[in-house]
């Protein structure tokens, strides 16, 4: 099986399962404890924390949590005043915000353009004075676009609102503004485990709390498990010590697809998880950015130069992507967002960018990054290509 599935979940590091199994096999006690065993859980939780906000802005706390969902139900529902945010957006923060319109909280879903950026003149004229919370993804899980979050989170404080920074996918591999209030990551996006996340909040903002109880975490309450922090931690870790190593490869595994493809390759975002900018985007000046086929006839859907480069979301008219991914069950890639799956809905995302439903579901998104070997990308493609040629001689 070829694992081509990163933005849904990534491998658990082994270094992660390294660091998880002593507290699952051999250590129980519970963190909030005052006694020794609590105490050294208490330890390893902290060393975790330490590093994961080594990737993070200085001047604020990790808050862990369950995932990401519950860190961005969490930063929505406990700020007050109304909400602005993007069409594509990820089902967590869309049908939270949906919530809170229904409860009666002023709610603005912005659109975006055919390249999946927002424009920023658009977002200026709808976040205004009273605004309480701007809401962003920073590198969208299906089609890889990266938003201009910086300049959105600055449109956002010239008017007195804070700035909610969905960094899921982002986290580790693109540069988070320092200039958000708020930010959600998950670890299972970053070889940790499953069921931990946190959000991170800057000091002075103090979201009102989603979960009550023992207030474990300064406005999240619930014991921690010292197993998953300790993965979660050493997966931040990873992720910043092989930065440059794990932003190479992506770029070579990207290169590779793109010349198999036919794609024009563009140049690789600047400086992975530790330095660098994403691409200059601007209300003056978006990158130009029309869908490019390739000698294969398949189209990129979004922007290219405005992109990380582990996600590859393609299409190719008249494609029957159930078919295709039955025709090739030793391959692991995703029509959509792993979360809204057997849904039936064509992904809300690509119909925001103006594709058809039809070309919604000619699309399919790849997903690559720290071990995915060159040979499974090029032997992939050569599958997935073969396949689709294969319906369009049998319509």
């Amino acid at each position: 099986m070829i694992y081509l599935d990163y933005q849904a979940t990534t491998p658990l590091a082994p270094e992660a399962f390294d660091a998880m199994l002593p507290w699952l096999r051999d250590q129980h006690g519970n963190p909030h404890s005052a006694h020794r065993p609590g105490r050294a859980a208490k330890a390893a939780v902290e060393v975790a924390r330490a590093e994961i906000a080594r990737l993070l802005p200085a001047g604020g706390r990790v808050a862990f949590t369950s995932g990401a969902t519950e860190a961005l139900n969490w930063a929505i529902k406990g700020m007050a005043g109304s909400v602005v945010t993007l069409a594509t957006e990820h089902a967590a923060v869309l049908d939270t915000v949906a919530a809170a319109g229904r409860a009666g909280r002023p709610v603005t879903v912005l659109p975006v353009g055919p390249d999946g950026l927002v424009d920023l003149d658009r977002a200026r004229d709808a976040i205004r004075p009273g605004t309480g919370l701007v809401a962003a993804m920073l590198v969208n899980n299906e089609i890889g676009v990266v938003q201009p979050v910086a300049a959105l989170a600055a449109l956002a404080h010239a008017v007195g609102a804070r700035f909610l920074c969905d960094a899921v996918q982002g986290y580790g591999r693109v540069p988070i503004p320092g200039n958000v209030d708020l930010i959600a990551i998950s670890a299972h996006k970053i070889h940790g485990p499953k069921g931990i996340g946190a959000l991170w909040i800057r000091d002075g903002v103090t979201p009102e709390p989603l979960l009550h109880g023992g207030d474990q975490e300064g406005g999240r309450s619930g014991t921690l498990s010292p197993a998953l922090c300790a993965g979660f931690g050493a997966a931040a870790r990873l992720m910043r010590e092989r930065a440059d190593e794990d932003a190479a490869h992506v770029a070579r595994l990207w290169g590779l697809a793109s010349e198999q493809l036919g794609f024009l390759t563009p140049l690789p975002l600047a400086g992975g998880a530790r330095g660098g900018r994403a691409p200059a985007v601007n209300a003056t000046s978006p990158p130009p950015t029309p869908p490019a086929s390739g000698r294969g006839e398949w189209a990129v859907n979004g922007s290219v130069p405005a992109r990380y480069h582990g996600n590859l979301n393609i299409r190719r008219d008249g494609l029957d992507v159930a078919r295709l991914m039955s025709d090739c069950r030793d391959l692991a890639f995703s029509a959509g967002s792993a979360c809204a799956s057997g849904s039936g809905r064509p992904s809300h995302v690509l119909r925001a960018l103006g594709l058809s439903d039809a070309q919604a579901r000619s699309s399919l998104r790849l997903g690559f990054g720290r071990y995915t070997s060159e040979a499974e990308v090029a032997a992939a493609l050569d599958r997935i290509t073969a396949a689709a040629d294969a319906q369009r001689l049998a319509a």
